[in-house]
């Protein structure tokens, strides 16, 4: 397989990547290529038009949070985005802020606290990136990333740049119509919001309650975050708790002691390790309380 990338950019390509590093819990094989973006959206689009136009299988990454790579690798091209920007603005009907795909959530939520903008204290110290929100509608605390979002521009390798409105995103419990999509040719690069204005100590304070509750009730180390999607009127940590699973060890991938519904690794963990934990976790919950966990992560490769 051979990639062709415009300069400056083909110089940049990196083969046989290890990817663990560049996901949240440490895990999964190597790459056929790996490509990381961080001058902007248009390096971005630029090298992700020229895979797609080459039939090169491309496989995008964010903050690496709600992903599992398998110990087998990626075939084709992995391109990491970590383009970081955001900017601030008085726009139409309360648009006030426009954030990029790589931007993480958690510094764009301290920014938004700084300018005394209130509306997404919820993603302070939430792993992942607003691309992988905006796909995932990722949330906390009551909230999620639709609750102040007015559209995203989205590059697809076959409509090429477009906005899409908040309502053909068509938000569901951390799922959108681009998770949904089989084809899985597109980037969020852009993300734009309408946060209220607020006393910046007022929103302050928020933050750090929600991230003092996090750390009381999340483990500290690598994992993916929740594994699994609640179950309507019920909780995948609660389930997984009253089947006698916290502590529950597979090679290094164990079920945190603290909530059940983390998968940390305790070191030395492989992809294979997780995979057959969260299969194992999967069989005796269902078991013990008749209900079928789904997985709130992706599993990316060969299983």
């Amino acid at each position: 397989m051979v990639i062709k990338l415009p300069e400056p950019y083909a110089d940049r390509l990196q083969h046989k990547e290890p990817l663990a590093r560049y996901t949240a819990a440490r895990l999964g094989g190597t790459s056929d290529f790996l490509y990381i973006a961080k001058e902007s959206t248009e390096e971005l689009a630029t090298v992700l038009m020229a895979a797609w136009e080459q039939d090169i299988p491309v496989r995008i990454l964010g903050g690496g949070a709600n992903v599992l790579i398998s110990d087998k690798g990626v075939r084709g091209l992995v391109v990491i985005n970590d383009v970081s920007q955001v900017t601030f603005g008085d726009w139409h009907e309360g648009r006030n802020v426009s954030a990029s795909g790589g931007l993480g959530l958690t510094v764009l939520a301290r920014k938004c606290q700084s300018r005394g903008l209130s509306g997404l204290e919820w993603a302070a110290s939430v792993p992942g990136t607003v691309g992988g929100a905006v796909v995932n509608n990722a949330g906390a605390h009551g909230s999620d990333i639709r609750s102040n979002l007015c559209e995203a521009v989205v590059l697809e390798a076959e409509h090429g740049i477009h906005i899409m409105p908040l309502d053909e995103l068509t938000y569901g419990y951390r799922t959108s119509a681009l998770k949904a999509r089989f084809d899985k040719r597109f980037v969020v690069l852009l993300a734009q919001f309408a946060l209220l204005p607020d006393d910046p100590q007022a929103i302050l304070e928020r933050v750090e309650h929600n991230v003092a509750y996090r750390k009381q009730t999340q483990p500290p180390g690598a994992s993916l975050g929740s594994i699994f999607k609640n179950p309507i009127g019920d909780y995948a940590g609660r389930l997984i708790e009253a089947a006698e699973l916290k502590g529950y060890s597979i090679g290094g991938a164990q079920v945190s002691p603290i909530h059940g519904n983390f998968l940390i690794n305790t070191g030395g963990a492989t992809a294979t390790d997780y995979y057959a934990l969260i299969r194992y976790v999967q069989e005796k919950v269902h078991k013990h309380s008749h209900t079928e966990l789904e997985l709130e992560v992706e599993l990316i490769g060969e299983w």
